[in-house]
């Protein structure tokens, strides 16, 4: 397993390196010196984070083993990380080093107060799922809004519901999310930074190893190495019997239950979507309460 983060920490130092240019980076530019590459050369890196270009060349071949804090934060520094980068470089730091400490293991199991919270929720669409893109509860309104996802024939014969099969593996979801290519590469970087932090969980490797195998769209993505946190946003919608939504969300972790988010939608009142959603409400009928992806 440390093998393969330390081909991930290689690809993710070296893509960084080469995204960001001297000019970017404050560094003199010589006019007239051809340079090979556009983004930074190695030495560069070195000089901006401060140390050799023997140890900076150790750590981009995916040596992270034993790097300290300092020396991760200079990295980060040099290479102008973001947020969710800088955890995810430190995360890998984490996987790399033997006696690294491994987050505690995902739940796969909604507890009924989280239930009976869904079920509280009657006029905004919400949902339960895991880091990798397993919807395990809804409310009535969540399933209601996420009907394509959850009437797509591949989850006919399989479970549970996952957004992230049904973005790459089904056609129709192309006309589910009105900015298909935006969504894709959103989930594709909240997988890596998933990956990141936890590379021994099995199924979600199993995820990904899936859609690499059965989508070029997914495995162009994948390439980039890009990381991003799933926590606010807005997300535009095409839904086939209330029509076009552009509706802001929330993902917020619940501390309780490793790995599990509450994702949720919340139009501003009396706009055009928070009238489409109180129709579809009204379609789907009252009282149904939430349900498990076992249900």
């Amino acid at each position: 397993m440390r093998k393969d983060v330390a081909a991930e920490a290689r690809e993710f130092l070296s893509t960084r390196r080469a995204r960001l240019t001297p000019q970017e980076a404050g560094l003199p530019v010589h006019g007239g010196r051809q340079r090979r590459v556009a983004g930074l050369r190695r030495e560069e890196v070195a000089l901006l984070a401060g140390m050799s270009v023997d140890y900076y060349i150790r750590l981009e071949r995916g040596n992270l083993s034993g790097a300290s804090d300092s020396v991760l934060e200079a990295l980060a520094h040099a290479l102008q990380l973001d947020e969710a980068e800088r955890t995810h470089l430190y995360d890998l730091a984490r996987a790399a080093t033997p006696s690294g400490r491994r987050p505690a293991s995902a739940s796969s199991r909604v507890r009924p107060t989280i239930m009976r919270l869904l079920d509280s929720m009657t006029d905004v669409p919400a949902y339960v799922r895991n880091a990798r893109f397993d919807i395990l509860a809804a409310n009535t309104l969540g399933r209601a809004l996420y009907a394509p996802v959850y009437d797509s024939p591949l989850f006919a014969q399989r479970g549970p519901v996952n957004s992230a099969r049904f973005m790459f593996l089904d056609p129709a979801s192309k006309e589910f999310w009105a900015d298909w290519d935006r969504g894709a590469n959103d989930a594709v970087a909240f997988l890596r930074t998933e990956s990141g932090r936890s590379p021994h969980d099995k199924a979600l490797t199993d995820l990904i190893g899936e859609l690499i195998t059965r989508s070029d769209d997914f495995t162009r993505r994948w390439a980039r190495h890009d990381v991003k946190f799933h926590r606010s946003g807005v997300k535009n919608l095409h839904h086939p019997l209330v029509g076009d939504l552009a509706l802001p969300y929330e993902a917020m972790d619940l501390p309780a239950d490793p790995g599990l988010r509450l994702n949720f939608y919340t139009p501003e009142p009396d706009s055009p979507e928070w009238e489409a959603l109180r129709l579809l409400a009204s379609w789907e009928g009252a009282g149904a309460g939430a349900r498990t992806a076992d249900d």
